[in-house]
């Protein structure tokens, strides 16, 4: 059969190409009709799985299932899909296929894909993307404004070996974990709840929810630890040594996902005209009444996800008797207005991390691998964004069938890492290289710092959704 042939059956060029010759010509030594190769081939690349096992179409087959991607969706921005630039390799083919997608839009100017990049809903997770005039609730994502908080106190850095216990009690004493965690007896105090909370009728109705919520930290992904900080080179607020430093990562909590889930339906009704692929990448104009109200609620989500970050950190040092040496925060998960390329334009940062000139940020890994704060180098090619942390490997559902708990105590233990509670879809070895992601963004950042966890706390399983 004739490349022409088998190209018009969907079997890309390349090394796919390559398996479908030769397993064609083998066939009709076999003695296979056309019709009949034709119809074993179709299989094979629409639908692979029906063919793994098969001993002439499996390698064909599983290149498929590996390798290939499906043809996206249509591309609905005039003069073509819109550039984008990728850090790392390997990545996985569905979050390229979503960073593609995004770039189909016609309100799409320019993309970037991070190093941690995998599928999300709608943009992937480490996908950056400018839009022009119209922001995206799920290329921000569900939990609006997920921030990273380090603080340095002044306390013995021999705690870590010698007093865990009592950090350990001011973690519990002081924070809530799992998704529905709440200080709903005694409120924290902050001025966030003072701002107006009427700009949506969403953020108006969570508000109590919210109070309630402040200075808990959730379920997922989100922690608190403790750790030694190694500042490595000049540019922070304290000289280069070792530090005992906290670690937190959270987000809006249940007011930000209602957020989402709101705007987003409503952006999905006013673009009902997109393909299946699509419909989670639907838009609210910003000169829109919709797409203002979901403006002003990321924007106040923004701002709560901080004051959660603040309470944390402010009673753990308090409950140390603590004083704050030094502090950093940044956010991924939220949309800026910026100016890239000489316009006006809305930058969707899902899972990535500001890093403009001179920027400072917090770029985690897992419990028991090193984190880095870093400086930006305003790389514009990746929109001024760099990776916001590890990224996963392995789904939650996977890790929860293939994993052993006896795996992931024996490699805490060999970091010298004492774990409070987590689930095993969190474990270290669900997450990149943290090093690999590094060196694949070098010209995005600059490391100054380097956390290595040693007292880690998240939502316990029966608690973690």
């Amino acid at each position: 059969m004739k490349d022409k042939e088998l190209l018009r059956l969907g079997i890309p060029a390349g090394k796919a190409l390559d398996l479908a010759r030769d397993i064609a010509q083998r066939a009709l030594e076999e003695g296979w009709t056309k019709k009949e190769i034709r119809k074993r081939l179709n299989i094979a690349v629409k639908h692979p799985a029906r063919s793994l096992n098969h001993p002439l179409f499996g390698p064909l087959a599983e290149h498929m299932s590996t390798h290939a991607r499906p043809a996206g969706p249509p591309v609905l921005r005039k003069g073509g899909r819109a550039p984008y630039r990728q850090w790392g390799e390997r990545l996985d083919p569905k979050s390229i296929q979503q960073m593609e997608n995004a770039c189909s839009l016609p309100i799409s100017i320019r993309g970037a894909l991070m190093p941690d990049a995998h599928c999300g809903f709608g943009l992937p997770i480490g996908g950056v993307l400018a839009t022009e005039g119209a922001v995206i609730p799920y290329a921000v994502g569900v939990d609006i404004a997920c921030c990273m908080k380090l603080s340095v106190l002044d306390y013995p850095l021999d705690a870590l070996e010698n007093r865990v216990n009592t950090l350990k009690k001011a973690i519990e004493a002081e924070t809530r974990f799992g998704v529905g965690a709440s200080f709903a007896k005694e409120r924290r105090s902050h001025s966030v709840m003072d701002h107006d909370w009427s700009v949506s009728p969403i953020t108006k109705a969570e508000k109590d929810n919210a109070w309630s919520q402040l200075g808990s930290s959730g379920g997922g992904n989100h922690f608190v630890e403790f750790g030694e900080l190694h500042i490595l080179k000049s540019g922070l607020a304290l000289a280069p040594g070792i530090y005992l430093a906290l670690l937190s990562h959270s987000g809006s909590r249940h007011t930000g996902a209602a957020v989402c889930d709101h705007y987003s339906q409503v952006a999905r009704k006013k673009h009902r005209e997109l393909p299946h692929e699509l419909q989670h990448l639907s838009w609210l104009d910003l000169d829109s009444h919709a797409g203002q109200e979901y403006w002003a609620a990321m924007s106040l989500m923004g701002e709560y996800a901080a004051a959660n970050h603040a309470c944390i950190h402010q009673h753990i040092a308090a409950h140390l008797g603590a004083t704050v040496l030094m502090d950093i925060e940044n956010h991924h998960n939220f949309a800026w207005r910026e100016v890239h390329d000489g316009r006006n334009v809305i930058v969707h940062r899902k899972g990535a991390t500001p890093a403009s000139e001179g920027v400072l940020g917090i770029i985690p890994a897992s419990m028991a691998t090193p984190g880095y704060v870093v400086r930006g180098q305003g790389e514009e090619t990746s929109l001024q964004s760099a990776a916001h942390g590890a990224g996963r490997v392995m789904s939650r559902t996977q890790a929860k069938k293939t994993l052993q708990w006896s795996e992931a105590r024996a490699l805490l233990e060999k970091q010298r890492v004492t774990l409070i509670s987590a689930g095993l879809d969190e474990v270290p070895m669900v997450y990149k290289d943290i090093d690999a992601v590094m060196a694949a963004q070098s010209n995005l950042v600059e490391v100054l710092a380097r956390f290595q966890p040693r007292l880690v706390k998240m939502a316990p399983p029966e608690k973690h959704h």
